[in-house]
């Protein structure tokens, strides 16, 4: 069917019917008005509805900003076994969107997630089995779930498994490894994969590849990564390098 008239109350007949790309293009359409007809269907209990107006409430995506209202939104969606609802629900209690901070519930519905075959829900459980917060810390099994989204093609797990192998941690020292994972990341668009497939490029003396990829960074780094970042291009050997460094610094400013 073609995309529901927004202008009319959806019924759980409508919701029933709809397909990935209809939901697609209700993403796509004019903010407040979907976001009116997006909150009807919430109301209907449709997980994929509530996990939308979770994520918009967040956002302010023709709705006012209100983090409290996109956890309770989240949740909804979560206790339905809703992936990217259980997902987002460990980040709302990771961060403390919404209400108070709580490890323990974040872990538990990033595993829920990622069991459930969610790629971002694997990155974000295996990062809290890496510090553990809120579950005992396990350097093997998180590495494994980097693995698992990985295997998905998650670029941000591709570079926490390069960190694995620059390091030497649960796997053999392997600059190699690290080199063709962290060129994964950078690949994938993960700012952090582009400042150490970077690195490493400077290290083997592609001095032009490395420029190439530093220039991606500030595109998406956050500025407090851009400023460590450029700390560390300070201490280049190469005054190109250490240009960029300092002009990540100042950006970050």
């Amino acid at each position: 069917m073609s995309a529901p008239d927004l202008h009319l109350s959806p019924t759980q007949a409508v919701l029933d019917s709809l397909l990935p790309q209809d939901w697609q293009a209700l993403v796509h359409a004019e903010p407040v008005t979907a976001a009116r007809w997006m909150e009807a269907a919430a109301q209907l209990g449709s997980g994929d509805a509530q996990a939308i107006c979770g994520q918009w409430r967040l956002d302010g995506h023709g709705l006012p900003r209100d983090a409290q209202a996109a956890r309770s939104y989240f949740l909804k969606a979560a206790q339905q076994a809703h992936p990217m609802g259980m997902n987002m629900a460990g980040r709302c209690f990771e961060n403390g969107w919404g209400g108070e901070a709580d490890f323990f519930a974040a872990a538990n519905w990033y595993r829920q997630a990622a069991h459930s075959g969610l790629d971002a829900a694997m990155y974000n459980y295996a990062n809290l089995l890496a510090t553990g917060q809120g579950v005992a810390r396990d350097d093997e099994a998180a590495l494994e779930w980097y693995r698992h989204a990985a295997a998905r093609g998650h670029a941000k797990s591709k570079t926490k498994i390069g960190y694995f192998y620059e390091d030497g941690r649960v796997v053999a020292r392997d600059l190699d490894a690290a080199f063709v994972w962290f060129e994964g990341g950078a690949l994938g668009g993960d700012f952090r994969g582009q400042f150490n497939y970077a690195t490493l490029l400077a290290q083997r003396g592609d001095l032009q590849a490395a420029l190439h990829w530093l220039h991606k960074v500030p595109a998406t780094a956050t500025p407090a990564y851009q400023r460590k970042a450029g700390e560390k291009l300070m201490q280049s050997n190469y005054p190109e390098i250490r240009a960029f460094g300092e002009k990540m610094i100042e950006n970050a400013a």
